[in-house]
């Protein structure tokens, strides 16, 4: 502006002079950076280098972004969290993107998506922004991607690891958890299709554990089926339940393969800490002959069908926002009343057998000083709140965590930390 009025008072001063004055044009912005995945047009995928400089050039660009390293792994590899949104907000969706190493379609289908959101100018997305804050993992596994595996450099399945949280890439993602309470967490994967059984463009699932809240698996199906699914069959991609084979003709289920009720993979868990968890899964074999004879196309169509789902995703986080957060906020609640059985097995389509049935729940598990020395880490990870006293330490069940504590201290959960003892007289 100072500069536009001192050229309109030099024009005026040489008018005189009949001489034109010409003002420099104005500097266009920065054009937005782009994904190794986009400046390939899919040919590779984004690098862990290029993942850097890109969340650096978008955290310096706006204040709309932030990141921060939540973890290290064994490699010296940095675990990081985006955080997206315009201020402070009472709604929180988690989007953790490739937890397994070889399935990096939904980690750059979350690159791009946090590069479009930070430079949106559109009110549509600063309206939902200043709504809903969105935080990425947009690398769950930075050692199995780097090399391409499905687990991290120790081996370990991450998807496996959110009971125990034994590496640093599970326990990184608890804390997450633990300290932003997101209402809802999506988790971006890939799998192999099983012509013509199991072959969809897209699967997904919701928490299938059922200790998860009434109304938080409900909402967990809504983001499925009448959000996501709809937004990726509307560009042509098709959908359907995970782990389920169909008849290819009627279209009825023949059998589960995959998708069942245990606690320690982050969709089941997320359900457990009172948020909407949805599995996501592209295909990652070709189509067709055309995407068989070029791989950049077949990327690509497992990229976009990822982001497609994502627009159903973000409609879903605005529409239900209210919903959502009164899900998330009763879920805790009920754990407070501590009451109604909790269950070691089944999921909401297997019933629980009558020994996988703790029917009228102790009001706690004790631990002995050893015992909690040896879990106080993982409890605090979990966000579970003990007591401590002469005899030990109680962990009582009436507490937010209330459907958690049985599966990480009785004997008979699958999946339990430590062998509590089952106290009556809390």
């Amino acid at each position: 502006m100072r500069s536009r009025i001192r050229a309109l008072a030099l024009t005026a001063a040489c008018a005189a002079l009949a001489a034109p004055l010409l003002t420099a044009p104005a500097q266009a912005s920065p054009a937005p950076p782009r994904t190794g995945f986009e400046e390939s047009d899919g040919a590779r995928w984004t690098s862990q280098p290029e993942e850097q400089r890109l969340l650096r050039t978008i955290d310096k660009a706006t204040d709309r972004v932030s990141v921060s390293r939540i973890g290290t792994t064994k490699q010296n590899r940095p675990v990081q969290l985006v955080r997206v949104g315009e201020r402070r907000t009472a709604s929180t969706v988690l989007l953790v993107c490739s937890q397994h190493g070889d399935e990096p379609s939904g980690r750059d289908a979350c690159l791009s998506t946090i590069r479009d959101l930070a430079y949106a100018k559109d009110k549509k997305t600063k309206r939902f922004l200043s709504r809903t804050t969105l935080l990425f993992v947009p690398t769950a596994n930075p050692d199995g991607r780097a090399a391409n595996t499905r687990g991290n450099s120790e081996g370990v399945d991450i998807n496996r690891d959110h009971i125990a949280l034994k590496t640093v890439e599970g326990r990184a993602m608890a804390a997450v958890i633990r300290d932003h309470k997101p209402d809802a967490i999506y988790d971006l994967h890939e799998y192999g299709a099983t012509p013509k059984y199991y072959d969809k463009d897209l699967f997904d699932l919701w928490p299938r554990n059922l200790n998860t809240y009434g109304a938080v698996h409900k909402e967990a199906r809504a983001l499925s089926l009448d959000y996501v699914r709809p937004a990726a069959e509307a560009d042509g991609h098709t959908t359907g339940t995970y782990g389920i084979w169909t008849d290819p003709v009627t279209g009825e289920p023949v059998k589960q393969v995959a998708g069942d009720g245990q606690e320690r993979i982050l969709r089941n868990a997320s359900g457990l800490k009172h948020a909407a968890g949805l599995l996501i899964e592209s295909r990652v074999d070709p189509l067709t002959d055309a995407e068989k004879n070029d791989e950049a196309l077949n990327n690509r169509r497992r990229v976009h069908s990822q982001l497609s789902a994502l627009g159903g995703l973000f409609s879903y986080a605005d529409e239900h926002r209210w919903r959502l957060e009164a899900a998330s906020t009763a879920s805790r609640l009920a754990g407070l009343r501590d009451r109604g059985p909790v269950y070691l097995g089944g999921a909401d389509n297997d019933p629980a057998e009558p020994a996988e049935i703790i029917e009228d729940p102790a009001c706690g598990y004790r631990l002995t000083p050893q015992q909690f020395a040896d879990v106080k880490d993982e409890l605090g990870l979990h966000g579970v709140t003990v007591k401590r006293d002469d005899g030990g330490v109680l962990v009582p069940l009436r507490q937010p965590a209330r459907a958690l504590v049985p599966l990480l201290l009785d004997e008979r959960a699958p999946y339990h930390l430590v062998t509590g003892q089952p106290d009556t007289d809390c």
